[in-house]
């Protein structure tokens, strides 16, 4: 299975307490109706960190029954201790999800050894493909090109890497050195049209949360060849993708789907409410676009 196109990394609506399940459906078939071709639930946009296991099980399982196989979910299922990663991977398999993403473990600092053994026992512990998730920003750890192609060569169903390193010379050389079937995905969504420049397949996109449509037409034109056109829209895109980061994601993409009436702005702490001044700044994106 392929994993390519505009994938999101989608929101987790809250009530005040617990999961707003009805919204998460809701927003899923937003996504499948304007183009979006995955979804990842349980990713860091969707605040995984603050789910209790039982919801994070109860995410993904809405996620498999709502999709009903219309489009690939890749479930996010990353963690800093191997045998979680290990527990939440096989549960994912076991209702249904078509893949996992597996987050380099963060705050503990492994060496490059012990990424590779943690990666290894986590795609050995499942048949279901896995993509590895790279994101030095967020865990302190990158994982190199070598150890990326030994992973890919060892173990048959790691199929390819979120790359959001920000770093385009080490995609380009994983790229190289994992031969044309292994899935480089950007991570970032400033750098789609770049990524797919090298042979990128597509992007799990913060921004699609509210602008799926945009994005899936970015990633689509690129796969067409159509690189200009793509590039017209991706800069048109930019200022929205920028106040996606005005503050910590997902807070403003959480707070753009609540003035959308997507879902409930709400975040868990330590996340928190966005400040008036980025505020502004965020719907001043917004209305550009005539999302609000």
């Amino acid at each position: 299975m392929e994993f390519k196109g505009s994938i999101v990394a989608l929101v987790t609506p809250f009530m005040e307490h617990g999961i707003d399940e009805w919204k998460l459906s809701e927003l899923i078939e937003f996504q499948i109706r304007n183009g979006t071709k995955g979804i990842v639930p349980c990713g860091t946009t969707g605040e995984s960190p603050t789910l209790s296991h039982e919801e994070h099980d109860r995410v993904i399982e809405i996620a498999v029954d709502t999709v009903r196989h219309r489009i690939p979910v890749i479930a996010g299922t990353g963690s800093n201790s191997t045998a979680e990663a290990i527990r939440l991977t096989r549960h994912a398999e076991e209702v249904g999800a078509d893949a996992a993403l597996v987050v380099t473990p963060y705050y503990n600092k492994p060496t490059q050894k012990g990424l590779y053994l943690h990666f290894k026992a986590v795609a050995d512990s499942v048949k279901i493909p896995i993509i590895l998730y790279n994101i030095e920003g967020r865990c302190a750890r990158n994982i190199e090109t070598e150890t990326v192609r030994k992973l890919a060569k060892d173990c048959k169903n790691i199929v390819g890497v979120k790359e959001a390193s920000g770093n385009l010379d080490q995609m380009r050389a994983v790229k190289k050195a994992c031969g044309r079937k292994f899935q480089l995905i950007s991570g970032d969504d400033a750098l789609t049209v770049p990524v797919m420049k090298m042979g990128g397949v597509g992007v799990i996109s913060v921004v699609a949360n509210i602008a799926p449509r945009q994005t899936a037409e970015v990633v689509s034109l690129m796969q067409k060849g159509k690189i200009k056109e793509a590039t017209k829209k991706q800069e048109a895109l930019l200022p929205l993708i920028k106040a996606m980061f005005l503050e910590t994601n997902p807070i403003p993409v959480k707070t753009a789907c609540g003035l959308m009436g997507l879902c409930s702005s709400r975040v868990r702490l330590p996340l928190c409410e966005m400040e008036e001044k980025n505020l502004a700044k965020l719907k001043k994106a917004m209305k550009d676009l005539g999302l609000i």
